[in-house]
């Protein structure tokens, strides 16, 4: 399978060792071959060989911190798009980091490759955030796969399972928590800690960015409620349609009075159909909440995460993992890339030839 890598952060690098280290593997038990036509970050731009660029080599030069352009005997170009536009590969797989105004380049690659019926894997939370209900139509139109596990709870199978394991199941409600930092943090002061020294170790274990104000102020579990608003539910939210509250006005005295109840507080992020039938308005909401013993997200401890769905017929489903972390995030692109190839290899074979009506009988 040829593939375009577009972000050579964490995810990206993690990704490229995997295809490295488990060559043998990812072939003999899934069939998965992949050959590296172009990768492209944002500081070089994009390069491509059609022969397949030599990945040990492309990891040294990202690692060293040298510009893709020292690889040998590649065509270039300035930007990720230009790239795209230029070159054929099989599959994107978009693992940069896009901002949250409006989710680009991130978006307008994915667009780009469905467009031209090429299948998208992506880890990219905000173009998936704003524009997810474009992008699955897209996918849909063309018959193309679109993927985005990590997007939520990294490499927890959370939008497979709710997406395709549910398929013609009508999804009404869905609760999750689903920051690891914030459900870290308020566990820590739920054994007694401050706010300020939990934080400092989240930012220490390496569960925390320097700047942690997208984790405390919720605007990480915001992008997470409208990727799965769009993929789950069918509904583009824009961030003014999400009510949010972080953690950051949360008390010790609201947290003692919660552990003496027998209950504890979690970031929880609520979308809820205002018709049981799964019709109407969907409310989405991110803000703490108080969590008794009998709710599911009440066990929900340190930087796991999970989500609540209530869908028609099946009642509810609740899925629970790991929800952080470069590998966890490379894992679930991993396993997205996997379904692709599947789908690619079936293809490739065509439809199987149809059987005549006296040999059926």
């Amino acid at each position: 399978m040829r593939v375009w890598v577009v972000g050579l952060g964490t995810v990206g690098r993690w990704l490229l060792s995997a295809f490295e280290a488990q060559s043998e593997r990812l072939a003999a038990r899934y069939g998965l071959r992949p050959v590296v036509l172009g990768a492209a970050n944002a500081r070089d731009g994009f390069v491509y060989d059609a022969d397949g660029l030599e990945v040990p080599t492309l990891l040294r030069l990202v690692s060293s911190g040298r510009p893709l352009t020292d690889l040998p005997d590649v065509r270039h170009w300035p930007t990720a798009l230009d790239g795209l536009r230029s070159t054929e590969a099989d599959v994107l797989v978009e693992v940069s980091s896009s901002p949250s105004v409006d989710g680009e380049p991130g978006f307008t690659h994915m667009r780009e490759a469905l467009r031209r019926r090429i299948p998208v894997v992506t880890s990219n939370k905000w173009p998936v955030a704003l524009h997810g209900v474009e992008l699955a139509g897209l996918a849909r139109s063309g018959s193309v796969s679109f993927r985005a596990e990590s997007t939520v709870m990294s490499g927890t199978p959370v939008l497979s399972t709710l997406v395709d394991g549910l398929a013609g199941t009508t999804p009404v409600a869905l609760r999750g928590i689903l920051n690891a930092t914030a459900n870290f943090i308020l566990g820590r002061m739920a054994a007694g800690m401050s706010y300020e020294a939990a934080l400092t170790e989240a930012q220490e274990t390496g569960l925390a960015e320097r700047d942690p104000t997208a984790d405390v102020e919720g605007h990480d579990a915001m992008a997470k409620a409208m990727i799965l608003a769009a993929l789950v539910f069918g509904r583009q939210l824009l961030p003014g349609q999400v009510e949010r509250r972080g953690i950051t006005g949360v008390q010790q005295e609201e947290i003692e009075e919660a552990t003496a109840a027998g209950a504890r507080i979690g970031l929880v992020a609520t979308l809820e159909l205002s018709d049981p039938e799964g019709e109407g308005d969907l409310s989405a909401r991110v803000e703490p909440e108080l969590l008794h013993g009998d709710d599911p997200l009440a066990s929900i401890e340190g930087s796991t995460n999970a989500v609540v769905c209530t869908a028609e017929p099946v009642g509810e489903v609740t899925v629970i993992g790991p929800g952080a972390g470069p590998a966890l995030a490379g894992q679930g692109v991993l396993s997205d890339l996997i379904a692709v190839a599947r789908t690619h290899r079936r293809n490739e074979r065509g439809p199987h030839p149809e059987v005549p009506r006296d040999a059926a009988a």
